[in-house]
């Protein structure tokens, strides 16, 4: 059975496990970082059979906007509904907001399927 719950500072581990499983080594290379950014956000993680197999982190203002900073499934068991229910666990909690989030071109069509609208967005970094 899954089940999602607030993230909690012992769950870092895992969920730095599965950045570097997935490839996100950006993320996964400063876990105090990461921990702060985790703490400071909205976070929820999804458990399956007792282990962590997934995250989301959200960052918002609690009435307009609901940015998605995240979303991570264990590939071993994605296609199960786990992304769509931390999806939806997050977006429950804020529930007058808009949800607002960047895909890949990997990622684009997960959200397509979910009924998100495609909008033009940019990035930079302090050093960039």
């Amino acid at each position: 059975m899954m089940t999602i719950r607030p993230y909690q500072a012992g769950d870092l581990n895992r969920i730095i496990t599965l950045l570097k499983e997935e490839g996100w080594t950006t993320l996964a290379a400063d876990p105090v970082r990461f921990d702060q950014a985790m703490e400071g956000s909205t976070a929820l993680v999804a458990m399956l059979d007792g282990q962590i197999c997934g995250y989301i982190r959200c960052i918002t203002d609690k009435v307009i906007t609901l940015f998605v900073a995240e979303l991570l499934v264990d590939d071993k068991v994605r296609g199960q509904g786990i992304g769509g229910k931390l999806l939806q666990a997050a977006h429950d909690l804020y529930p007058l907001t808009r949800m607002e989030l960047l895909a890949t071109s990997t990622s684009k069509s997960y959200y397509e399927q979910k009924h998100f609208r495609p909008f033009y967005g940019f990035r930079k970094t302090y050093a960039e």
